[in-house]
């Protein structure tokens, strides 16, 4: 994108997130809800479409336009981001890894421009940092497929008009090669949607159990058509790729936000007689935590370049991830010990942030799992 373009995009986001979604936080958090005028002008500025390339209606940001983007985006509550977080990450990039040209034109623009909410359905309660022992199972009839299982935690499945199903279409000695998605509209006979999960934090950003029992589809909701069967788990693969270099600078953004709580309030708390930012040790913490931020934005943007390069779209997506997700846990944490009682009180920004940015460490890959990606990657045969 013309860098003019893209510096008024970001702009843009940036006035819109400080100025219209930082006084909704309270609110937010209380109601568990993102008020309709904020999911309204989020399609009116194309948040739903931004990682989509424009051929399919979206703003076709390159991945470190998309980081840069996103750090705007994590200066507030992530489930601001997480209403269109899963049509440009892990939901739509089914899609654009894995699904025929047909395909593509027929539900990507509609995702895009946030007619349609579509929702990952890859984790189970047996199969979640390890995906490839699912157990929904599709099966073929005379019409298409018939789909059986229980999906767990799916982000936006409240919502979701249409779901990216994960199921085995091979035997279980197959593994990972007898894995394949469907899109699955929300409202086909056999799927229900369970209750909202109620979480630590995140409030807003709404998950569920996705239950499918006997639910038929067409031979064209298998992803890639006929050469998709069995090639679910490497198209899960690559999104997720792409969906943790999102999580990391999601996770940037959030310590940014922290940064300039802790200093904030680092000048304007008094002790003794003067700010609690004269003393040394506080210092020391508001030092730690700019120099994780920092390192944190350098290493996302350097992953995020190496991704547009294809230099590299396995390791360092999962460096990136498992140093920022942890790296905002750190930072939150400092943020609550200098804000010392304060930060523990429900209403105080800190507070919420720090059980918010808790997840981080799990979702897309936990950060064992990414030690192992990021281990197996530099280690190869070696690694067993």
């Amino acid at each position: 994108m013309d860098a003019a373009a893209l510096e008024e995009i970001l702009s843009t986001v940036r006035s819109f997130v400080r100025d219209r979604v930082v006084p909704l936080e309270a609110q937010i958090d209380r109601d568990d809800e993102i008020p309709a005028a904020v999911q309204e002008a989020a399609k009116a500025m194309g948040l739903f479409g931004f990682a989509i390339p424009a051929a399919y209606g979206g703003l076709g940001l390159s991945m470190e336009e998309e980081c840069r983007l996103v750090f705007e985006l994590g200066y507030t509550t992530p489930s601001f981001r997480s209403l269109f977080g899963t049509n440009n990450g892990i939901g739509g990039h089914v899609l654009l890894e894995g699904a025929t040209e047909e395909q593509r034109r027929h539900w990507l623009p509609r995702i895009a421009a946030g007619d349609l909410v579509a929702s990952f359905a890859l984790t189970e309660p047996e199969a979640g940092s390890d995906p490839s022992d699912l157990t929904t199972a599709a099966r073929r009839d005379a019409e298409g497929w018939v789909l059986d299982g229980t999906k767990r935690y799916i982000t936006n499945a409240p919502v979701a008009d249409v779901f990216m199903v994960f199921a085995r279409t091979g035997t279980a000695e197959q593994r990972a090669s007898g894995i394949s998605v469907f899109m699955v509209p929300a409202g086909t006979p056999g799927i229900t949607v369970g209750p909202r999960d109620r979480k630590m934090g995140q409030a807003g950003a709404w998950t569920a159990d996705v239950h499918l029992e006997g639910v038929r589809v067409g031979a064209d909701a298998l992803v890639g058509g006929e050469a998709g069967e069995g090639a679910g788990w490497s198209t899960a693969m690559r999104c997720l790729a792409h969906g943790r270099l999102h999580i990391a600078a999601l996770c940037v953004g959030m310590a940014a936000r922290l940064v300039d709580e802790t200093v904030a309030f680092a000048r304007a708390r008094h002790q003794s007689g003067r700010p609690i930012a004269a003393f040394q040790l506080v210092q020391g913490l508001v030092a730690d935590s700019v120099t994780d931020l920092e390192a944190g934005r350098a290493l996302v943007l350097s992953a995020a370049r190496a991704y547009d390069e294809r230099r590299d779209r396995r390791v360092l997506p999962s460096v990136a991830k498992y140093f920022a997700s942890e790296m905002v846990g750190r930072v939150a944490d400092r943020a609550v010990q200098v804000h010392g009682g304060a930060g523990y009180m429900r209403g105080v920004a800190v507070e919420r942030f720090y059980r918010d940015a808790r997840v981080f460490r799990i979702y897309e890959g936990t950060s064992q799992i990414q030690q192992v990606v990021i281990a197996r990657g530099v280690l190869g045969d070696a690694a067993g």
